[in-house]
């Protein structure tokens, strides 16, 4: 800071005194802007890397969720440090004033960093005929133990994709749909949790539908899904999908219709 410092009190002393100094003040907002800006680049790529790598940067809200937290706490630093700063001030406290403002903003800034890191998506799951995006915060964290033990750990860098076992009977069956009514989904359950493997891609196919019908009936094909559909590098007619349940359900997930395999996401409703 003493950078910052030295450029505003040597701007103060080539004029004269003010009773309000506009300019010295505008310049030290300027200078604070400019740091929290860097701070927020950093943080964005550490959320948009890792805790939402796309789309579910989109489909779960972590871009709204982050530009609204980190937004307000960007632009109210700067603020502040506008309304509390004077170069007539002694330098101590000055300093402690302007220490005060940074320490406040960067709590807000890891109050907004952990509250976008519990709503991260850590699991999307196969439900029998859909996927289901499910975040930490969702995670009935009690049954964590009981799931197969790589599983047990939640992950820090995307979703992991996971077979959903579906009760078909008996008490499981029931405790699944009382759990259900209660909001707690099979896809929320880590006792439930399988593995992605061959027989998760079974299920799937059998209940996928051909994507070429769907894109068919697109009124419009929007840029987003032009953009989706390259991303997945592969001939409509080569995949087929299922819905996405996530923060925003008009998305699909498209598998490659041969192996099963996930071959990208769209902005299509699936239901």
């Amino acid at each position: 800071m003493e950078w910052a410092f030295s450029i505003i009190h040597a701007s103060q002393l080539r004029r004269p005194k003010m009773r309000f100094d506009w300019r010295s003040r505008f310049l030290a907002a300027a200078i604070h802007l400019g740091c929290s800006l860097v701070v927020a680049a950093l943080a964005a790529g550490l959320v948009f890397t890792l805790w939402y790598p796309w789309p579910y940067r989109i489909v779960s809200g972590g871009t709204e969720l982050f530009a609204l937290l980190v937004s307000v706490d960007v632009v109210l630093g700067p603020l502040i440090t506008f309304a509390v700063f004077d170069a007539r001030k002694p330098p101590g406290p000055l300093k402690r004033d302007l220490l005060v403002v940074v320490v406040l903003q960067l709590g807000g800034l890891m109050y907004g960093l952990h509250t976008t890191f519990i709503a991260r998506p850590v699991v999307l799951a196969l439900e029998g005929d859909r996927f289901r995006a499910t975040t930490a915060v969702d995670v009935a964290e009690a049954e964590l133990p009981e799931a197969p033990e790589p599983l047990r750990r939640l992950p820090l860098d995307g979703p992991r994709t996971v077979r959903a076992i579906v009760p078909a009977e008996g008490d499981a069956k029931f405790d699944a749909i009382q759990l259900g009514l209660a909001g707690i989904d099979v896809g929320m359950r880590p006792k439930l949790w399988r593995e992605w493997d061959a027989q998760g891609r079974s299920e799937a196919l059998a209940r996928a539908k051909p994507l070429a019908l769907l894109v068919a009936r697109q009124r419009s094909r929007t840029a987003a899904l032009e953009d989706s559909l390259a991303r997945a590098g592969r001939p409509v007619d080569s995949m087929v999908y299922l819905p996405l349940i996530a923060r925003r359900t008009d998305w699909i997930v498209l598998l490659d219709a041969r192996t099963g395999d996930l071959a990208g996401f769209a902005p299509l409703d699936g239901f």
